[in-house]
Order: structure tokens, then sequence, then C-alpha cells
């Protein structure tokens, strides 16, 4: 079984957690299976209650302390309770204002290594643009928090003048490049928050860069497509005979990849052997089956994971901006299928180098690529 994916979900006291995750819920499939675990301090988490009508399928909650210090004993306890009581498709933990997420990622990537139950998918910031001015100066907590992260979501923008906002992406990237999207009014595309699991990938196509069965809409697209750019490439062989991607070839794509510039990388495709994921493992689910077998690659922020599926993949697409020389027909298979996810202005260049060929390739000679930006 695929370790179960976790995202945490991290900043300070007010600054639009529990929103972001309840905006996030109707993006996914109905069938999706969200599992909460909340940490607060006192005995009541009101919000907790409110997730748990929103379709969330089961909540754990670890109340009085903090879960990076002297809660963490139980987190094992906690996922393993809703591993088994839940059987989720993806973990999310949301953290008390004073958590600090790199112990935090450091002790699931532990729990991960012992069990092979789980897999830390990202580290998710909200700054809260109004008040951060206020303590951004005042709590070490809270700069740590934006230190230790993949994504950093601008919140409460809405409510600030330009300037205002201007100063706070300043002081961000005065520590370290750090991707970064507004949201909308404690939205963010679901495409951006979570990678590609078995779970996703089967209900969807990652060539869309989303996978809820109902669109966004116009006014949310609109936002989406002001914050971030979207690739799609398509890797296909002609003939019948299966082929496979070029797995040492994708492994330097991916290692040469900045996460300031590249925000996720998602693909379903076709591969002779397994690539080792960044943390060094390898899934070998697949050794009893000799010959090509189907790989689904989550690329997040520098991390990645490479595991083994049992689902089919899609057949090419109808490529109209195919060349006539290179023309999709029915005598073609689908070798991968690939949604970037990238910042503002990168997508010209990251088109450019695609195309220039060493990245994504057929295993042996031939094979057609066709990468086009879609947002």
């Amino acid at each position: 079984m695929a370790p179960v994916p976790i995202t945490i979900i991290t900043g300070f006291l007010g600054s639009g957690k529990t929103t972001l995750i309840l905006n996030l819920i109707p993006q996914l499939p109905h069938t999706y299976r969200i599992a909460l675990l909340k940490n607060e301090y006192g005995d009541v988490a009101i919000d907790s209650q409110l997730a748990s009508s929103a379709a969330i399928s089961g909540v754990q909650e670890l109340l009085n302390g903090c879960i990076c210090c002297n809660l963490v004993g139980q987190l094992g306890d906690a996922l393993d309770s809703l591993l088994r009581d839940v059987g989720p498709d993806r973990i999310i933990i949301e953290t008390s204002g004073s958590a600090f997420p790199a112990t935090l990622a450091m002790e699931i990537n532990r729990l991960g290594r012992e069990t092979g139950n789980y897999v830390l998918d990202g580290v998710v910031v909200v700054i809260d643009v109004e008040n951060w001015k206020g303590y951004e100066d005042t709590s070490y907590t809270a700069k740590m928090q934006q230190k230790y992260t993949d994504l950093i979501v601008f919140n409460k923008w809405e409510l600030v003048d330009e300037r205002r906002y201007d100063e706070c992406l300043d002081r961000v990237g005065d520590l370290e490049p750090i991707a970064n999207v507004k949201s909308d009014k404690g939205r963010v595309d679901q495409s951006l928050l979570l990678g590609l699991d078995s779970a996703l990938a089967k209900d969807g196509d990652p060539i869309n860069g989303g996978y809820s069965k109902d669109k966004p809409t116009h006014e949310h697209s609109e936002r989406h497509e002001t914050e971030v750019e979207v690739l799609s490439v398509n890797l296909v062989s002609e003939g019948e005979k299966p082929k496979s991607v070029n797995i040492d070839s994708l492994e330097t794509f991916l290692l040469s990849a900045p996460k300031d510039e590249v925000y996720r990388i998602k693909a379903i495709m076709s591969a002779s052997h397994p690539m080792a994921s960044s943390n060094g493992d390898v899934d070998e689910s697949a050794g009893l089956q000799p010959g090509i077998a189907t790989y689904i690659l989550n690329w997040a922020f520098g991390r990645w994971t490479f595991t083994y599926s049992d689902m089919a993949l899609p057949p090419p697409i109808s490529v109209a901006s195919a060349t006539a020389e290179s023309a999709v027909s029915n005598t073609h298979e689908t070798i991968l299928r690939m949604t970037i996810v990238l910042a503002r202005g990168e997508a010209s260049k990251w088109k450019s180098r695609l195309e220039k060929g060493g990245m994504i390739e057929q295993e042996d000679d031939g094979g057609f690529l066709m990468v086009s930006r879609v947002v």
C-alpha cells in the first residue's frame, strides 16, 4: 500500500488556516477521504466541529499543548488512529499558531521511514498580511514558521493597501526564496496545495492541473491565473509496443528545478524500472510484474515521491498543436502526462528548456514531446 500523504498547514493564530482547509474540501472529488489532525490549546476546538461537518472523513485533536514539542510523542498514535479508523487518502495537520513546522516535519519523516505508512507532501504557512507587521517584529516563532516552509499563502491581503502588502512580501524575501501565492479570500487552488496521489490520479487527469470534477468558478480561475503559470507536458511513442520514460533524464530535470520557480510537478508515466524518491526509498511494488509499469510522480518544492500504480495510462490527447510530421494518431501510446505549476513569469523559460530536450524523453530513440501552456 502506498504511504498516505500528509500536508501540514501552519500559521500564527487567526491567520486563516481553518478557512483555507474548508475552502479546499469542495475542490476535491466526493469520494476523496480527508482526515484532519488538529492541534489546539484549550479543552474544546470549536472549528474542529465545523471541519467535521465539511465532508472531512475523520478528526483527531491534540489539545492543551504544542504538537512540535510536548505533544510530539503523541503524533504517531494519532496518525495511526486516523489510518486505522478512517483509511484516508490524505491527512491534513493543522497546527496551533505557536507550532514550529520544522520539528513536526522531521517527526513525520521519521515515522514515514519507520512504518512506511506516511510521506510528507508539503508544509504550507498562512500569513495574515493585515497583521503581519505587528507579529513579525515580536514573534520568533512567526519568522521561523515562514522560513521552514514549502509554500506561503498570503491571506487577508485584500484588507490592506498595496504598500503594506509589498512590505510583507519584502520581509518574506529577506530570508530565502520561497514559493508564495495570494489567497482568494481564504481559497487557494488545490493543484497548488496538494500533490498528486493515487486517489486523485484515478479521479482525474494531471494534464488539467486540477482533479476536481467540479470546475472552479470563473472568478476563482481568473484569480488563480494571476498567481501561477501551468505547463502541460505530453510524451507519446509510436507503435503498440510499450515504451518507457528515460528515468535518468527525468531525475536530472527534477534535481535542476529551483523550488522558487517550479512549485509542483505531477505526472503519470510508464517506466521500465522505479526511480528512487528524493529520500532514497524505492517502491518495489511492481517487482513481481516484470517489464514496463505505471508510476505516479509527485514533486513538491524540491522533494519527490515515485510510486507504483495499477491504473492504466490515459490515451494520447488529440493534439491540435502537434506538427503535421508528428501528428498523434491512434498508433501512438502515452508514455507520460505531466502538469508543472510554476511561479509567475517562469512558463516561457521552462517551456523552452523542456523543448530543447534532455529532460523528458523516451528511454530509447523516438517519441514525441509536446509542451503547452494551459494557464
